[in-house]
């Protein structure tokens, strides 16, 4: 049995061939780079299941090349870069993971409202042009802000990780409010926050935490015309995927000072080149897609994935299923 990893992010695959030794005592484990086409031809067309990191293409040629394939292990929650049609005509079924990094995320989300509120960069970048220019204590702060415990959260996508945000916000005093087209009133409510419509939220919030799914019903969904609604205070903080927010329009938004500036783990086209011009717009801030990253959520992460993978090559519904 061969199971056939595709990745380009870890130094070791130790967890793998601890779990997958267990259950198939005689089982081959191979690797390739991203650039996997002379290994496809070699061995990869023999995998029975393979797990690949969210940034490997899986088209149509590569899957309807496999020959024992079961099942394909996305590590992570996006799987857009594997050609699902091609694989349920092909009888693979495909897995993402759902929920490993909640925690991670939330973590990064109220760090990011810290960051935007309290401004400890700038004011540290400041500090010596103030003291020349003789600016100390209030007069260095050029706008007040309100306490993040008088402040409002808008939460776009309640589901597991939108709902870890929002729990830790509440515990800060927020305000939080969500919009969630899945969710009625009465079950938000039962969640502790307040159901509102799209154009409420926005115009409510302080901070909005986009935490939608990365399907190409959500591709845009925020645009110029919904920046517009928000507060010239407002801050933008996405951890979903990229496609959800109209990068152009945002920097536009930004630069027009239609909203104070966006914090963004995730962005259209990853990684991106130098230069490009959501690395250039003064208050946007990008991180290199490390929001998910702790001890705890690469374990749970590896675990969930080669999990899926086991039940797919033994023919049982894995948890985490895509369709």
């Amino acid at each position: 049995m061969l199971v056939w990893i595709i990745d380009e992010e870890w130094s070791d695959y130790d967890l793998e061939k601890e779990i997958l030794t267990k259950t198939f005592p005689n089982i081959e484990i191979k690797r390739s780079t991203y650039d996997y086409k002379e290994d496809l031809e070699n061995f990869g067309y023999k995998a029975d299941g393979i797990l690949c990191q969210v940034y490997a293409d899986i088209p149509r040629n590569t899957i309807n090349r496999l020959e024992n394939c079961k099942g394909i292990a996305v590590y992570g929650g996006g799987y857009d870069r594997v050609d699902i049609e091609a694989a349920k005509e092909n009888k693979i079924m495909v897995t993402n993971v759902q929920g490993y990094c909640a925690e991670d995320l939330a973590d990064y989300t109220i760090a990011s409202i810290y960051y935007a509120n309290k401004q400890i960069e700038k004011y540290a970048k400041n500090v010596s042009a103030d003291i020349k220019s003789g600016k100390w204590g209030a007069t260095s702060v050029d706008r007040l802000q309100n306490r993040i415990s008088n402040q409002t959260l808008l939460i776009i996508g309640l589901g597991t990780i939108g709902l870890a945000v929002a729990n830790r916000a509440k515990l800060l005093g927020m305000k939080v409010i969500a919009y969630d087209e899945f969710l009625d009133e009465e079950s938000i409510k039962k969640l502790g926050f307040e159901k509102v419509s799209w154009e409420e939220g926005l115009i409510q919030a302080d901070y909005v935490s986009v935490n939608l799914k990365g399907c190409d019903e959500n591709a845009d969904k925020i645009k110029y015309d919904s920046l517009k609604l928000m507060k010239n205070t407002a801050y933008i903080i996405n951890t979903s995927r990229g496609k959800v927010i109209n990068e152009e329009d945002l920097i536009r938004a930004v630069n027009e000072k239609l909203i104070a500036g966006a914090i963004l783990d995730v962005i259209k086209e990853e990684p991106g080149k130098v230069g490009d011009p959501i690395f250039e717009c003064e208050n946007i801030l990008v991180t290199p897609h490390i929001s998910y990253i702790s001890v705890e959520s690469f374990r749970a992460l590896k675990e969930f994935a080669i999990n899926n993978l086991i039940d797919m090559i033994n023919g049982k519904k894995p948890k985490d299923m895509v369709y």
